[in-house]
C-alpha cells in the first residue's frame, strides 16, 4: 500500500533519517517507537504527504485513502459537534444535495417525453443507487456510534465545537478521521487526550478495522493491544519487528546479543588471520596460504555493532519535608461551573505517603479536584490541607504555559534561587538538555522536550505533595519509565491524574474513580481496579439477562447476531427513556433546591417557632434526598445500558 525507499531527511547538517526503507501492507498494525526527537512524527507527516524528504521515494497508490491525525491540529468553529462530524461524509452529503436538486427540477417540469427529462430520471436513479451504496441511509447512526464511543453524550451533539476544550476538540477530529474509514490510519499520539474508557473503545475499533494502521504512541498497553508490528526509529535508522511492543523489547535485546556475539567472533577470526599473515608473510612455502588469507580478509564483510542511543533522563526528586498524617481532606465538597455541576458532596482523605490515582471519564472532575486541592478554585464544602503540606503541581497543559521567547537556560534561570543557580547546566543535563540544547528557544522544542523542561521547574523546590495532571503526555517510553521509577522512589505523597494504565500500574496503591459527580475509592493497582470493574459489569449483565445469555450460548452465529440486533433496538429505546427521566429529575431537584433556599430565609425570620413550617421544610429535605437517590439509580441504569450497547 505504501512504499518508502531510501528516505533521507536532514536539518541543518543533522541527518534525521539515513536512507531508511519501509513497506506498509494491508492489515498491518504498526507502532512507531523511539525517543523524543527520533523522527516518528516527521515520518508520519512524510507518509501523509505533508512533508517532503531530502532524498528517497514515497509511493502511495492513487486509490489508497489516508487518514492523518497530527499531535497538534487546526480547528474551525461555527458548527455543532454532530455537524462537524458529519462533514466526514462530504461525498454522501453532496449526492444528497444533487438528488434533491434533480427531484425538485423533475417536480417542476411537464415535458415527460423529452430526452432531457429522461436524462434527469436516469441521473437521479444512478445517484440514488450510489447514495445507498455509500451508506447514505445510516451514516448518521455511524456518527452517533463513533461520538458516543469517544466519550461524548447525546446532549453534546448540539453544542458548538467552540464550547469544548482542546482535548475534546481533538476527539472530534479523531471521530472525523474514523468515520472516513481510510485505507491507512496515520495516528500521532491518539490517546493523549482520551480517558481510559475511550482508549479501550479505540483499541477495539482499531483491532477490528479492515485497513492498515500506523501509529505513534507512548502508551505501552495501547500498543500491545493494537499493534502486530513494531518499527523502532533510532539514530537515523529503523528496526522492523513482526510483533507488538512487549515482544519487540525481548526481540530487540536478543538481536543486540546476537550482533555482539557475531561481532566478537569475527573480530577474533580477523585477529587470528592477521597474526597468521604477519607470521608467514615472508616464507615461500606458505605464500599460497598467506595470499589466500589476504584475499579472504579483503572480501570479508565486516560486521558492526549498532550504535545505541543511551541518552536518558536522570530524575531524582528532592527529599520530602515531613507533613502531618492527613495531607488533604475533603468534606461534602461540591463544585459547579454555572449550571454545570461537576462534584457533589464528596468526602475524601489522603494520608501521608499515599500514592493515589484519579481516574474516570474526561469532564468528571479529576482536574477540578486537583485544582481545588491546589487552592486555585472556589468551591462549596470543606477542603483542608494538613500541617506543613507544600504542594508541587504539574498541570495538564504545563508544557504549553512555558514562555516560547525564552531559551531553555533562561526558563530555569528565572526561577532558580541560591546555590541552584550555579548548577543549572548540570540539572538540565540530567533532563537530556546538553551542549547547545540549553540555548534553544522554547518555541522550537518538541512536545516531549517541553514536558521535560516543565518537569525541571517542578523539581527545583522541595515539596511533600506532588499533584501531577497527565505528566506522561508527549514523553517517550524510556522517559516515562525513568519518571515512573523516580516517583516510586519519591518519599512524599502523590496524586496523579492519568489515563496511562501501564504508567499507573505499580506506581499507585489506591484508585479514586470519578463518576457522576461522586468519587469512589478502590484499594489496589490500576489493573486490579479495571478487572473488578469488568467483572462487575459482566455480573450485572448476567443478573439482568440470565435467560438471554443462556440462549446466546446455544445459538448459531447468525441467530446471535439477530438477537444482538433486536437487543440493541430495545437498548436504544430504553436509553432515550432514561435520558428523558434524568432531565425531568434534574429539573425537580433544581426546583426543590430553590424552594429550600427560600424556606431557609423563612425559618431564619421565625426562628423555627412555627411547627407547620418546620414540618414542611423537613419534608422538602426528604423529598430532595429521595430525588437525588432516584437520579443516581437512573444514571446507573443508563451507564449499564450504554456499556451493554455493542456496535
Amino acid at each position: 500500500m505504501i512504499s518508502v525507499d531510501q528516505l533521507v531527511v536532514s536539518f541543518g547538517g543533522f541527518e534525521l533519517f539515513k536512507g531508511i526503507s519501509l513497506l506498509v501492507s494491508p492489515k498491518d498494525r504498526i507502532g512507531l517507537v523511539g525517543k523524543n526527537g527520533a523522527g516518528k512524527s516527521t515520518l508520519l507527516k512524510i507518509l501523509a504527504g505533508l512533508q517532503l524528504p531530502n532524498e528517497g521515494v514515497v509511493s502511495v497508490p492513487n486509490d489508497v485513502r489516508l487518514g492523518y491525525l497530527p499531535q497538534h491540529m487546526e480547528v474551525f468553529d461555527g458548527r455543532t459537534v454532530f455537524e462537524e462530524a458529519v462533514t466526514s461524509f462530504d461525498e454522501i452529503l453532496d449526492l444528497e444535495r444533487r438528488i434533491e436538486e434533480i427531484n425538485h427540477e423533475i417536480a417542476t417540469r411537464t415535458d415527460y417525453e423529452s430526452a432531457d427529462f429522461n436524462r434527469l430520471i436516469t441521473h437521479v436513479t444512478e445517484f440514488n443507487d450510489l447514495f445507498h451504496m455509500l451508506g447514505g441511509n445510516n451514516f448518521e447512526a455511524e456518527v452517533e456510534r463513533t461520538l458516543l464511543g469517544l466519550g461524548f453524550l447525546r446532549k453534546d451533539f448540539t453544542r458548538q465545537t467552540s464550547e469544548f476544550s482542546g482535548g475534546w476538540r481533538m476527539r472530534i477530529e479523531l471521530a472525523k478521521i474514523l468515520l472516513k474509514r481510510p485505507d491507512v490510519f496515520l495516528l500521532d499520539e491518539p490517546t493523549n487526550h482520551l480517558d481510559i474508557e475511550s482508549i479501550q473503545w479505540l483499541e477495539d475499533f482499531l483491532k477490528n478495522y479492515n485497513g492498515a494502521v500506523v501509529l505513534v504512541s507512548h502508551d505501552r498497553a495501547f500498543l500491545d493491544a493494537v499493534t502486530n508490528r513494531t518499527v523502532e526509529i533510532t539514530l537515523g535508522r529503523i528496526y522492523d519487528f513482526k510483533s507488538n511492543y512487549s515482544r519487540y523489547l525481548v526481540l530487540r535485546t536478543e538481536l543486540k546479543e546476537q550482533q555482539m556475539a557475531a561481532y566478537i567472533n569475527q573480530q577474533k577470526m580477523i585477529e587470528d588471520t592477521e597474526k597468521f599473515i604477519a607470521r608467514f608473510r615472508y616464507q615461500a612455502t606458505k605464500s599460497i596460504q598467506v595470499q589466500s588469507r589476504v584475499k579472504a580478509l579483503d572480501r570479508l564483510e565486516r560486521l558492526e555493532v549498532d550504535d545505541e542511543d543511551n541518552s536518558a533522563l536522570r530524575i531524582k526528586f528532592p527529599a520530602a519535608l515531613r507533613s502531618g498524617t492527613i495531607v488533604a481532606e475533603a468534606k461534602e465538597l461540591s463544585k459547579s461551573y454555572g449550571k454545570l455541576h461537576v462534584l457533589h458532596k464528596i468526602d475524601l482523605i489522603i494520608e501521608r505517603g499515599e500514592k493515589v490515582a484519579f481516574v474516570g471519564k474526561n469532564g468528571e472532575g479529576k482536574t477540578t479536584l486537583a485544582r481545588v486541592i491546589m487552592g486555585e478554585l472556589e468551591h462549596q464544602g470543606e477542603m483542608k490541607l494538613g500541617h506543613n503540606v507544600k504542594i508541587g503541581y504539574y498541570a495538564q497543559n504545563q508544557a504549553n504555559l512555558l514562555d516560547e521567547d525564552l531559551t531553555v537556560f533562561q526558563t530555569i534561570d528565572r526561577i532558580a534561587v541560591g546555590e541552584i543557580r550555579t548548577k543549572i547546566r548540570n540539572i538540565l543535563g540530567g533532563f537530556m538538555f546538553s551542549g547547545d540544547d540549553v540555548d534553544k528557544k522554547v518555541r522550537v522544542l518538541s512536545g516531549g522536550e517541553r514536558s521535560r523542561l516543565a518537569m525541571v521547574k517542578l523539581m527545583l523546590e522541595p515539596v511533600n505533595l506532588l499533584v501531577l495532571d497527565e505528566p506522561t503526555n508527549h514523553l517517550d517510553m524510556r522517559s516515562k519509565e525513568i519518571l515512573k521509577q523516580a516517583l516510586i522512589d519519591y518519599d512524599g505523597t502523590m496524586i496523579v491524574v492519568s489515563h496511562d494504565r501501564d504508567f499507573l500500574e505499580g506506581l499507585v496503591n489506591c484508585v479514586y474513580e470519578f463518576k457522576e459527580k461522586k468519587v469512589k475509592q478502590h484499594l489496589g493497582g490500576i489493573y486490579e481496579f479495571l478487572r473488578r470493574k469488568k467483572i462487575e459489569s459482566m455480573k450485572e449483565l448476567e443478573r439482568k439477562n440470565p435467560v438471554l445469555n443462556q440462549e446466546i450460548k446455544t445459538q448459531k452465529p447468525e441467530e446471535v447476531e439477530r438477537v444482538s440486533f433486536d437487543e440493541r433496538k430495545e437498548i436504544n429505546k430504553n436509553i432515550s427513556r432514561l435520558e428523558k427521566s434524568i432531565e425531568k429529575n434534574e429539573l425537580d431537584i433544581a426546583n426543590l433546591e430553590k424552594s429550600i433556599v427560600k424556606m431557609d430565609l423563612v425559618l431564619a425570620e421565625t426562628n423555627g417557632s412555627d411547627p407547620l413550617i418546620f414540618k414542611k421544610y423537613d419534608q422538602m429535605k426528604r423529598d430532595l434526598e429521595q430525588k437525588m437517590y432516584e437520579w443516581e439509580i437512573v444514571h446507573e441504569q443508563l451507564d449499564e445500558l450504554t456499556a451493554k450497547k455493542t456496535w
